[in-house]
């Protein structure tokens, strides 16, 4: 283990994320009431740009009179490149009173975007008196973006997850896509001509795998979460599902919900099996009982486990007690 020791970020249940336009408030009781970890009120790319100023005003509403219960709450405000978001930022953290639990930067590019921030974020929550302090979310969606994505992940103590976001991310390094996220038929490979003939096999493959698996890299170096980003075909539910078990596969901790039907989707995706919870209790049991005999190791159905066993084990039983106490 690593002399440096990685400080977690706030631990929070985030299976499922759902985006919410700001400009749609008759959406945000239903929002409260579903089975979502995170909402996020949305002032950037779902509302109009006369509708921006509007958009503010119904989520300063929205985080003073609906009832969240125990939501976490985000407001993912504009890009640093607008004149936008430092109103966004201001109204949400002045007006918005104590409801407020995270932030969201779109399309962030270098840690002086961080930096920014957390000094404008800072300044407003001192004036204030706030003494809940505004978490950060930060979504990673340009080429710039990957580039500085460690120093991204560290550049705030405010910091709390990293998002890939697909379709900006697919615009901005020119892929040859204009899905939202999913797989694309080009990309994929050809095997070798059989010996004496006959049909090649194609086979697909994942495009956006190396950018899921660098951000995870980094998110969880800086004790982050790392959370997939959206699914544009909504009806796609099989789709939705391979997009989402490949990601939890690759470490992520929660997926993006574009429509009320995806939330269910992600948080099955994201709760660890009960199979699997039970094996890692037993795994903490027979850890135990062999300290007690001690012994750095045990056997459990016929496998090692070790040390290593027990972090994979806690991380798991962790999880799991956490969907428990949400109910």
């Amino acid at each position: 283990m690593s002399f440096t020791i990685v400080e977690q970020a706030t631990p929070r249940l985030n299976r499922s994320e759902l985006a919410v336009p700001g400009s749609s408030p008759q959406m945000f009781e239903k929002a409260a009431a579903s089975a979502v970890d995170i909402v996020f009120l949305d002032l950037e790319d779902a509302v109009a740009p006369d509708q921006k100023e509007q958009a503010r005003k119904n989520v300063v509403q929205a985080l003073n009179e609906v009832d969240w219960g125990t939501k976490t709450v985000s407001v993912r405000v504009n890009g640093l490149d607008t004149h936008y978001m430092y109103r966004d930022v201001v109204d949400v953290i002045e007006q918005g009173g104590d409801r407020l639990d995270l932030i969201m930067f779109p399309k962030v590019g270098t840690a002086a975007d961080v930096y920014a921030v957390d000094m404008l974020v800072t300044q407003v929550e001192d004036a204030m008196g706030r003494t809940k302090r505004v978490g950060f979310e930060h979504i990673i969606e340009t080429a710039l973006g990957m580039a500085n994505i460690d120093e991204i992940a560290r550049a705030s103590r405010r910091n709390e997850s990293l998002h890939f976001g697909v379709a900006d991310y697919a615009a901005s390094t020119r892929a040859r896509t204009t899905q939202i996220g999913g797989p694309n038929p080009d990309y994929g490979v050809l095997t070798d001509v059989p010996e004496g003939g006959g049909d090649r096999d194609y086979h697909w493959g994942d495009m956006w795998h190396y950018a899921i698996a660098r951000m995870v890299v980094a998110a969880r170096a800086a004790g982050l979460r790392p959370i997939d980003g959206p699914f544009g075909d909504f009806k796609d539910a099989d789709g939705y599902m391979a997009q989402g078990r490949r990601a939890a596969v690759l470490g992520c901790e929660g997926k993006w919900a574009i429509h009320p039907s995806q939330i269910a989707l992600a948080n099955e995706l994201f709760t660890p099996p009960a199979k699997e919870v039970d094996k890692a209790r037993r795994v903490l049991a027979a850890m135990e009982q062999a300290r007690q005999e001690g012994k750095g190791a045990a056997s459990l159905d016929g496998r090692l486990i070790d040390i290593a066993s027990i972090r994979q084990a806690e991380a798991l039983v962790a999880k799991a007690d956490q969907i428990t106490a949400a109910g």
